[in-house]
C-alpha cells in the first residue's frame, strides 16, 4: 500500500514539473522589462551628424514628437516638415537624449537569452523574445507579424551586428495586444526603410537611419552618430496602444486622356468636338464628360482604381486606343501612377454625290448593234416609219392632187 501511495506522489509530481517547465518560459518572456528609454523618449527623431528631408513629412505623436540633433546642427530641409513637437538642435535637451539613447542601446543590447533565427523576418511570426541572426542583418520582405498571444506587455527585441532593411511596401502587423512600445530594434550599423513600407518599433542604430519615399513609422528613429534621412515620410510616435501600424492615405494617380485626329479624307473635325467620358464602375468621375484635347491632353487626378476611357459616336471617324488602356479603354491606375491614354481618330472617306442622280436625265436609247436597218427605194418609206410620217405623206399627197385639179379646170373654164 504504501509503494503504491508513493508511485502516485512520484506521478502527481513529475505531472507538476511538466506544467511547470511549460509555463516558466511564457513567464520568463512576460516577465522580461521594457527597454528604458529615458529623455529619449519625448523624440520621433534624433540624429548624430544630420538631419535631411525631401518632400512632405509629418513628425508627431502624443509620447513624444520633438526632433533633436547632436553634436550636428544642421537639419536640411525643416521648411517642409510639420512637427508637432519641438526641434532642438545640440542644446541641453538634444544632448540629454542622446546620452539616454547611448544608455538604452546597449540595454537593447545586452538582452538575453537570444533566438537566432533566418536573416529573412517577411513572412514570418514571432513571439516575444530576443532575437538575432547568424550573419548579423536583418531584412523584411512582406509582411512581419508580431504576436503578444494576449499579453499587452509582451517585449520584441531584434539585434543585428550590421544592417536592417525592410523592402518596398513591407510592412510589421501587430496582432493579439502586440505594441510598438514594446518594439525594438538594435542596428549595429545602419538602417534603411524601403518605399512606401510600414515599420514598427523603436530603431536604435549606431550609424545612420534613412526612410525612403513614402516610408510610415509608428516609433522613433534613433541615430546615434549618423544622419537620419527622411524622404515624405510619416512619423508618429504615439500612444502606446494595442493597435495595428499606421496605414498611409494612397498617393493619388494621375490619368492624361489624349485625343488625337487625323483628317486625311476630307473631313474637318478637330479635337474639341468630340465628348470624352472617364469612368468608375459606370459613372463619370468629376469634370468627366469634357470636351477631347490634343497632347498633352486632359489630366485627371484619381484614387487608385479600374476606370474607363471612352467617347461618344462621332459620325464619319474610326476610334483606337493606345498608350497604358487596352484596346477598349479599359485602366487600372495604383497609388501615385501616372498614365496616359489616347484616342485617335481618323476619318472615313466622303462620300461622292453624282449630280445625274440628284438631277436623273433620260438619254435617248442608242440602237444596239443587233438591230438591222433597211433601205425602202421607190418612194417608200422605211418600216421603222411611224404613223406620223405615214399620215404627213398623205396629205402632201392630197395637197398636189388638189394643186393639178385647180389648174386643170382654170384651163377648162
Amino acid at each position: 500500500m504504501k509503494t503504491l501511495n508513493k508511485k502516485r506522489f512520484i506521478s502527481v509530481l513529475l505531472v507538476l514539473l511538466l506544467i511547470v517547465m511549460m509555463v516558466a518560459p511564457t513567464m520568463t518572456m512576460a516577465a522580461q522589462p521594457t527597454v528604458n528609454l529615458g529623455t529619449t523618449s519625448d523624440f520621433a527623431v534624433l540624429a548624430g551628424s544630420t538631419i535631411t528631408n525631401t518632400g512632405t513629412t509629418t513628425i508627431n505623436g502624443s509620447v513624444g514628437g520633438n526632433v533633436g540633433l547632436y553634436p550636428g546642427t544642421v537639419f536640411t530641409g525643416l521648411a517642409d516638415v510639420s512637427v508637432s513637437g519641438a526641434v532642438h538642435l545640440a542644446d541641453t535637451e538634444a544632448i540629454a537624449a542622446k546620452d539616454d539613447l547611448v544608455i538604452a542601446y546597449n540595454d537593447a543590447g545586452s538582452r538575453l537569452p537570444v533566438n537566432r533565427i533566418p536573416t529573412e523576418l517577411g513572412g514570418t511570426t514571432l513571439t516575444p523574445g530576443t532575437y538575432d541572426s547568424a550573419d548579423g542583418t536583418f531584412q523584411i520582405t512582406g509582411t512581419l507579424t508580431l504576436d503578444a498571444q494576449g499579453d499587452p506587455d509582451g517585449v520584441f527585441v531584434f539585434k543585428t551586428a550590421s544592417t536592417l532593411i525592410t523592402a518596398a511596401d513591407s510592412s510589421v502587423n501587430l496582432i493579439n495586444s502586440a505594441r510598438f512600445c514594446r518594439t525594438f530594434w538594435q542596428v549595429g550599423s545602419s538602417a534603411t526603410l524601403g518605399t512606401n513600407s510600414k515599420f514598427v518599433g523603436h530603431i536604435f542604430a549606431m550609424i545612420s537611419i534613412t526612410a525612403n519615399t513614402g516610408a510610415a513609422v509608428q516609433g522613433q528613429l534613433l541615430a546615434r552618430n549618423g544622419a537620419v534621412t527622411l524622404d515624405s515620410n510619416t512619423i508618429t510616435n504615439g500612444i502606446c496602444e494595442t493597435t495595428t501600424p499606421p496605414t498611409t492615405t494612397p498617393t493619388p494617380a494621375m490619368l492624361h486622356v489624349i485625343k488625337h485626329v487625323i483628317n486625311d479624307n476630307g473631313r474637318t473635325a478637330v479635337a474639341g468636338n468630340f465628348k470624352l467620358h472617364v469612368k468608375a464602375s459606370g459613372s463619370d468621375v468629376a469634370t468627366s464628360p469634357g470636351p477631347g484635347a490634343e497632347s498633352p491632353g486632359t489630366t485627371y487626378t484619381l484614387a487608385p482604381g479600374t476606370y474607363v476611357v471612352s467617347e461618344d459616336t462621332f459620325a464619319g471617324y474610326t476610334a483606337s486606343y493606345s498608350g497604358d488602356s487596352d484596346a477598349s479603354g479599359n485602366i487600372t491606375l495604383a497609388s501615385g501612377d501616372n498614365k496616359t491614354v489616347t484616342i485617335t481618330n481618323n476619318d472615313t472617306p466622303v462620300p461622292i454625290i453624282n449630280e445625274e442622280e440628284q438631277s436623273p436625265v433620260v438619254t435617248p436609247a442608242v440602237p444596239s448593234e443587233n438591230v438591222v436597218t433597211t433601205t425602202v427605194t421607190g418612194g417608200q418609206l422605211p418600216k421603222t416609219s411611224s404613223n406620223l410620217y405615214e399620215l404627213l405623206f398623205i396629205g402632201v399627197t392630197l395637197m398636189l392632187v388638189g394643186a393639178v385639179g385647180l389648174r386643170s379646170r382654170k384651163r377648162y373654164e
